[in-house]
C-alpha cells in the first residue's frame, strides 16, 4: 500500500505489511505522545474533522494526533452545524472542505458515506467509522494494543485465541477487527452474542476462508475461559429501531471481578473500544474491574493517538522528517511524576 496521499476508509486495504508498517511508525511516536518531545512537523497543515455522529474518543484523539504533530484542527459536529442540514450533499461538502483542510477525518451514520466523500475529496479522507459498516483506525489500535499487550506476555498476534462479546451485528468496531485478524496465523475467534446481534454472515464467512477457527455462542462464561483476549462491546442502541428493542438486549452479557476471577486465566486481557455502558441496566464491564491489571481499555485509548499519530504522518509523507522538526517539552509534564 502506499500510504502517501492515500483514503483510510476500509481494513480491507491493508496487508500485513502495511499493518507492521503502521505499528512500527507508531511506536516512534510514543514521545511525543508522552510530551517527551515536541514535534512541529505539521506546522500550518490543517485537519478537518467532521462528525456528523456522537463521538468523544475518536473525535478527539484525531484531533489531538494531528495537534501533537504541530497541525491544527477545524471541526464539525453534528448536522445541525453543517450545511447538510439544508440539503447539501455529500460530494459538494467533500468538494467545498477538502479546499480548506490537507486531510479530513470524518465519521457519519450512514454505511459507505465515508468512501462516497472521499470519492469527491480533493485530500486524503481518513474514516471515523460509518454507521454499522466499519471503524478501521479502531481497528488498528485494537490490534496495536494486543500486541503490546501480548509482548508483555512474550507472545505474538499469531496464535491469538480472543472472545468477541455483544453486539457484533451493529458493532463496527468487531467487523473491522474481524477483517484485520485475517492477515494473521492460527488465530481463534469465539464469537459471543444473542442470535439476532451475531456477526454479519459474510464476516464470519471470510474469516473462516482465511483460516481463522470461529466458533459462535450465546453463553459467556464457559467460552471465556481459555481466551487471551476478552473484547466486550456495549449494545449500539442507536442503530435500533427503537429504545425499547435495544433495550432486549441491553446487560446480557456482562463482566465484573467474580466472573473474571472464576472463569478467566490469570493474565486473560480486558478490552472494550468504548464507551462502556455504565448504566445499572448494563454494565457489560463492571467498574470493579477498574483496578485490574489486566483491564486495557484506557492502554487502547492512548495507543489510538499513537496509531492515529503514524496514520498522518504517512499519509502525509513526514515520517522521515519528524524527529527533525523536535525539540524538548518546555512545560511541567505530569505523565512523568
Amino acid at each position: 500500500m502506499d500510504f502517501t496521499g492515500a483514503h483510510i476508509v476500509s481494513i480491507d486495504q491493508f496487508e500485513r505489511p502495511d499493518v507492521e508498517a503502521v505499528f512500527s511508525v507508531a511506536d516512534r511516536m510514543q514521545p511525543y505522545a508522552l510530551r517527551q518531545r515536541v514535534t512541529r512537523v505539521l506546522e500550518g497543515a490543517i485537519l478537518g474533522n467532521m462528525f456528523f455522529e456522537p463521538s468523544t474518543r475518536t473525535r478527539v484523539s484525531f484531533g489531538s494526533a494531528f495537534n501533537l504533530l504541530g497541525g491544527e484542527v477545524r471541526e464539525t459536529a453534528g448536522f445541525e452545524s453543517s450545511a447538510l442540514v439544508k440539503g447539501e450533499s455529500l460530494q459538494d461538502t467533500a468538494r467545498v472542505l477538502s479546499g480548506f483542510s490537507d486531510v479530513i477525518c470524518m465519521r457519519h451514520p450512514v454505511e459507505g458515506s465515508v468512501a462516497d466523500f472521499a470519492s469527491a475529496s480533493r485530500v486524503p479522507v481518513l474514516s471515523g467509522g460509518d454507521g454499522a459498516n466499519e471503524h478501521p483506525t479502531q481497528a488498528l489500535l485494537d490490534l496495536y494494543t494486543i500486541r503490546k499487550e501480548l509482548a508483555d506476555r512474550g507472545r505474538s498476534i499469531d496464535g491469538l485465541k480472543i472472545a468477541m462479546i455483544g453486539d457484533l451485528r451493529f458493532g463496527r468496531t468487531v467487523h473491522s477487527l474481524g477483517k484485520l485478524l485475517r492477515l494473521y496465523r492460527d488465530i481463534e475467534v469465539v464469537l459471543i452474542s444473542p442470535e439476532e446481534l451475531s456477526l454479519p454472515e459474510d464476516i464470519v464467512e471470510a474469516m473462516r476462508l482465511s483460516g481463522i477457527g470461529v466458533s459462535i455462542s450465546d453463553h459467556l462464561t464457559e467460552n471465556i475461559a481459555d481466551v487471551d483476549i476478552v473484547y466486550s462491546t456495549r449494545i449500539q442502541e442507536e442503530r435500533f429501531p427503537s429504545k425499547q428493542q435495544a433495550d432486549l438486549y441491553r446487560g446480557k452479557f456482562r463482566l465484573n471481578q467474580a466472573i473474571y476471577t472464576e472463569y478467566c486465566q490469570p493474565n486473560t486481557v480486558i478490552m472494550h473500544p468504548l464507551p462502556r455502558d455504565s448504566r445499572s441496566d448494563a454494565n457489560e464491564l463492571d467498574s470493579d474491574l477498574d483496578n485490574n491489571p489486566n483491564l486495557a481499555i484506557f492502554r487502547q485509548t492512548d495507543n489510538g493517538v499513537l496509531v492515529r499519530m503514524a496514520l498522518f504522518a504517512m499519509v502525509l509523507d513526514v515520517v522521515d522528517r519528524v524527529d527533525a522538526h523536535a525539540y524538548d517539552v518546555r512545560w511541567y509534564n505530569a505523565r512523568q511524576t
